[in-house]
């Protein structure tokens, strides 16, 4: 069967609505007054598409959102950026969060967990077939999709998943851990980032991990050899951190399906996560192909 899509994400769409607040953490007072309080389509799934497509990926999107406002953002959102997208109806409405922005792009994630349901699942039938026309799939952290891991594994495809701020001991994240081919984390939430990263490795399928770290870089673990990946100074004033992760690891896939070796892949994503900082998270904006080859063949910004 020919192959159509390039990354197939699975889950991860909702909407946020962004408060700049005066200070992380933001100390106890009756009221607070902040600039306008925006809500915008784009969680991690959605970022993680709209990373991929704008580097030229061809992309799909699949998850479950609801029949009410925040579903019709998310719908625009694809409809406006090009975006396939496979809606499963979501009976508990579209998923939401509230993010707190402090003055140096800090956030911290409000998550309203009761949109989704145990009983909530990607259609099988319907994930074998994008899986099967795709190359890779890219899978969010989120309930109904690590019960498609077994069916995407079937399909032969590579996964990718981010484990965001695990602390590398909630059992909830082990099946997306271990059943990934690329596995990213935040080393915001570990005490030990290698000896998690080689755990991953020994226990699941990994062939790369990579732990970002902010300002300090990265840290990438492939056959065994760990090495550091020197942060990227963002090209404009850091205003927010919302979506780093995600471009990331997009620009990551970027480097991985074009060939590229994991070091020059995971250039591509110090870049991309610095662009992704000069960006208020009131935008869904993304780096383009064009400026991250641009940056990623110019002299080092350390």
């Amino acid at each position: 069967m020919p192959v159509e899509i390039d990354v197939l994400v699975l889950g991860g769409a909702g909407v946020d609505s962004i408060v700049y607040v005066p200070e992380l953490p933001l100390p106890y007072a009756d009221s607070y007054m902040v600039p306008a309080i925006d809500m915008r389509a784009g969680q991690t799934g959605d970022f993680v598409a709209m990373g991929v497509q704008a580097l030229g990926l061809r992309t799909h999107h699949i998850d479950l959102i609801g029949d009410d406002h925040e579903g019709e953002l998310v719908r625009a959102l694809h409809r406006e950026r090009g975006i396939p997208f496979t809606e499963v109806p979501q009976r508990g409405g579209t998923k939401r969060a509230v993010n707190l922005v402090g003055p140096d792009g800090r956030r911290l994630s409000l998550y309203d967990n009761s949109r989704s349901q145990d009983t909530d699942r990607l259609p099988t039938a319907t994930v074998e077939a994008l899986a099967a026309v795709s190359r890779h799939a890219h899978v969010s952290l989120t309930h109904p999709c690590a019960f498609a891991l077994p069916t995407l594994r079937a399909q032969g495809v590579t996964i990718s998943t981010d484990l965001h701020n695990w602390d590398g001991a909630e059992p909830y994240h082990e099946a997306f851990a271990y059943e990934a081919d690329v596995v990213f984390l935040s080393a915001t939430a570990l005490t030990d980032p290698e000896k998690t990263m080689r755990r991953i490795a020994a226990r699941g399928r990994a062939e790369a991990v990579i732990a970002t770290a902010g300002a300090e870089g990265a840290h990438l673990l492939v056959d065994g050899e760990l090495s550091h990946v020197p942060a990227v100074t963002p090209p404009a004033p850091v205003v927010d951190s919302n979506g780093a992760g995600d471009a990331f690891a997009s620009a990551y896939l970027f480097g991985l399906l074009s060939g590229e070796p994991p070091q020059r892949c995971a250039r591509y994503g110090a870049i991309a996560g610095a662009y992704a900082c000069t960006v208020p998270a009131t935008r869904a904006d993304v780096i383009s192909r064009d400026r991250l080859l641009a940056l990623a063949d110019g002299p080092p910004r350390t």
